[in-house]
């Protein structure tokens, strides 16, 4: 059986595409062309605007349509469980602007231009002042603690009382000093048994350069008497001199008691000999002193070799 003559058309029986097919052609269908589905007879189930009831109520039609494919007009579809209104009309199409109180909301955005949205010029304003803000506390504190590097520098300079303290001599070291052992030059010396001074020969340390010489003869002696000695106890007694190459020795004695060992006088640096500028060196000899005065003689007796020039006596501590 096909469309078109088995009588009145059903409305499950439309093809709306009948008019493409050949057998819908040989039916007579044509395009829809206002309503209906193309074939003859066929019904046609558009409503009119406003025709469809709400509640109970007849819809007004609406003011907006659009053009469906074939040139169709169908009703502009509303949301789903919305009330249309026949009656609406833009604000803008009012006369002489929209009703008071219908104002469309518009944005703020400082240029008094169209709405673009949030106020972003005060955002921004914001955010400099909030970054100027951390800049200056970070200026601040790198300021305070430049002046507390300063106040550091300041203070450190100055010596505390323990460092001032510290500084100062110790009272052991200013005893030490205070009771420094004795020293003498040649021109201090008592002279005996031909010995004189002189400053002929060069080298000597003593003041002027001034030595004893003609101790190479039985009876020569000198004598040193020692004062400040602060405690009896062994010290060791050092004399300058100056041999011509050949070694030498002397009695030496203290507070009249002689030592059981002379007080050697040796060429110790190997000096050429008859040289007595190239001769001068040092010697030492233990003693033992008492506390106070003491008195040191160096002679030359039977059995010493005394060709010797004597510049300098000291003493230092035997311990």
């Amino acid at each position: 059986m096909t469309p078109g003559n088995n009588g009145a058309s059903t409305p499950e029986d439309d093809d709306p595409f009948g008019y493409l097919y050949e057998d819908g052609q040989a039916a007579g269908a044509q395009p829809p062309s206002g309503g209906g589905y193309g074939y003859p007879g066929s019904v046609n189930r558009v409503r009119p605007v406003g025709e469809r009831q709400y509640g109970g109520q007849q819809a007004a039609a609406p003011t907006a349509q659009y053009q469906q494919p074939y040139g169709q007009t169908v009703p502009q579809q509303q949301p789903y469980g919305a009330q249309p209104n026949a009656h609406y009309q833009a604000p803008e199409t009012f006369p002489g602007g929209p009703p008071a109180g219908q104002q469309p909301p518009s944005y703020n955005n400082g240029g008094g231009g169209r709405g673009r949205g949030p106020n972003t010029k005060g955002l921004l304003i914001g955010a400099i002042a909030v970054v100027a803000a951390v800049v200056i506390g970070i200026s601040v504190a790198m300021m305070n603690g430049n002046d507390d590097n300063k106040s550091g520098d300041q203070a450190g300079s100055t010596p505390s009382a323990s460092q001032s303290a510290s500084s100062s001599p110790s009272s052991t070291s200013s005893a030490s000093t205070a009771g420094e052992l004795p020293k003498t030059d040649a021109k201090a010396l008592r002279l005996e048994g031909g010995t004189s001074l002189t400053s002929e020969i060069k080298g000597a340390k003593a003041d002027g350069g001034i030595y004893v010489t003609g101790f190479n003869q039985v009876g020569a002696k000198v004598t040193w008497t020692v004062s400040g000695i602060e405690k009896s106890g062994d010290f060791r007694l050092y004399a300058r001199y100056s041999v011509p190459g050949v070694d030498a020795n002397a009695t030496l004695s203290v507070n009249g008691k002689a030592n059981t060992q002379p007080i050697g006088l040796k060429n110790f640096i190997g000096s050429p000999k008859g040289n007595y500028e190239k001769g001068w060196q040092s010697t030492w000899a233990p003693v033992s002193l008492t506390k106070g005065t003491n008195v040191i003689e160096i002679a030359c007796n039977q059995g010493n070799q005394c060709d010797a020039l004597f510049d300098q006596l000291w003493l230092t501590d035997g311990s």
